[in-house]
């Protein structure tokens, strides 16, 4: 007779090396946030022919930009508790879809107008995939390399905005601006299959829901072919609360860690997409050449990409609160010096650098402390409710650029204050981690987040 075995599939994945199993879900959700990355820094590029051929004045250009941006804030919110609910998968099958065919669709769009109203419908399927790809990988990673590894899957958005950028220039050098969005749409919808063959729903949903044991047992056995899942039973940590995902975010133990998660991803956006939108311009006030500005401005992108990596290998290792307030404390400062390194190319391109290496790896690294900090019932709403929080920050910081120089302030008090908010997200991510490190006892230290 069978002898039945229970098997917690969290401790499962975590004291198994990454197989290549694991590996192809990072290189696919990879593949889904560099979509984003490459849709983000296109529209920047479209916007300059926008104005000369539609005869649009900069004011009429500007809910263009803001559209995605609030389409990516609705997606995430709206569609967060989705995954919670139908599955990891699906929903990520869904919003690529939907992303592809609006951006397919706002190739052909005859007017601003509609092509604002397309802008916002693809924002939609973005803002609900990115916070889904996090919460999948997440749930793959084992606990010792989980940082690193969503880090570097985060990646993806940097990367795919540089390669966003120099194809965009290509594309409408050659083919025209509707080129870019219809490349945009296309490579998602056919990376739909590819999704739907080779990506796996989440073990741990899948455990938590019940019913699905045959389903786990052939998922895990690609994760270590050698183990014996005969005749088991699959659990994970931690129980099914009843209720809507986004009131769990809220039960007493969640709720502080909530709300500091939210500040902290509401001041990193405003600072990135503050610098991302208006340093080019910024920089061109003390008379640096367009070619100089964009070089400068590239190495905040670079920095990001580097600082993402390092944080999530120090993350693995450190309390991960404290690395990402120490960066973000450091971003500010490196923030507060491009002010007055302006002048010098070279060592505004170094402060610049150092600032992307710090706010925008310190951003990625938020994102997978996110996953980690929310347990497997509400992770999916947790990630997106905090990247739909965070992208408010955004549409503020892509705003206040401009309001700040209306205002004629000088460079270096300008970049001070657009230090501040960098600086107040360390401070909170500090008050994470103390908080968590006197709820748990001592010996929970190494479940500091895990979220289980």
């Amino acid at each position: 007779m069978a002898i039945s075995h229970t098997v917690d599939v969290t401790a499962f994945i975590d004291r198994h090396r990454v197989s290549r199993f694991q590996t192809l879900i990072v290189v696919l959700c990879f593949l889904i946030v560099a979509i984003d990355g490459f849709d983000t820094a296109a529209i920047g590029f479209i916007a300059p022919v926008l104005h000369l051929q539609w005869q649009l004045a900069p004011a009429q250009l500007a809910p263009l930009f803001g559209a995605g941006l609030a389409g990516l804030m609705v997606g995430a919110l709206a569609f967060g508790p989705f995954g919670d609910r139908v599955g990891r998968k699906r929903l990520l099958l869904f919003c690529v879809s939907a992303f592809g065919l609006a951006s397919v669709m706002s190739a052909f769009a005859p007017s601003l107008g509609v092509l604002i109203a397309l802008r916002f419908l693809t924002g939609l399927g973005l803002g609900g995939a990115m916070p889904n790809a996090i919460t999948l990988t997440s749930e793959y990673c084992p606990s010792a390399r989980r940082s690193f590894l969503v880090t570097t899957m985060f990646c993806g958005f940097t990367i795919g905005s540089a390669l966003g950028g120099f194809a965009a220039a290509a594309l409408i050098e050659h083919y025209g601006w509707r080129s870019v969005l219809l490349a945009g749409g296309i490579v998602p919808i056919a990376l739909v299959p590819l999704l739907a063959w080779r990506l796996p729903e989440s073990v741990r949903y899948l455990a938590s829901r019940g019913g699905h044991r045959e389903r786990i047992e052939r998922t895990l056995a690609r994760i270590a072919p050698e183990a014996d899942l005969a005749h088991a039973t699959f659990t994970t940590s931690g129980t099914k609360a009843a209720g809507s995902p986004v009131s769990h975010l809220f039960r007493p133990e969640l709720l502080r860690g909530t709300l500091l998660m939210w500040l902290a991803f509401f001041m990193s956006l405003l600072v990135i997409y503050l610098l991302s939108s208006w340093l080019p311009t910024l920089l061109r006030t003390t008379g640096a050449s367009l070619r100089t500005a964009a070089l400068v401005t590239a190495m905040f992108q670079v920095g990001g990409t580097l600082g993402a990596i390092v944080l999530g290998w120090l993350m693995d290792r450190l309390n991960r609160c404290y690395v990402l307030g120490a960066s973000y404390a450091a971003a500010g400062v490196f923030t507060a010096a491009i002010g007055s390194l302006a002048a010098t190319p070279w060592l505004a391109a170094l402060a610049v650098f150092f600032a992307g290496f710090c706010v925008s790896g310190s951003q990625v690294g938020a994102n997978a402390l996110s996953a980690a900090f929310y347990p497997t019932d509400c992770r999916a709403t947790g990630v997106s409710w905090a990247n739909g929080v965070g992208r408010l920050g955004s549409v503020v910081g892509s705003v206040a650029g401009g309001a700040m120089l209306s205002m004629g302030l000088t460079l270096p008090s300008l970049f001070v204050i657009v230090g501040v908010p960098a600086v107040v997200a360390g401070i909170a991510m500090a008050a994470l981690g103390r908080w968590r490190t006197a709820a748990e006892p001592a010996s929970q230290d190494e479940l500091l987040l895990s979220g289980e």
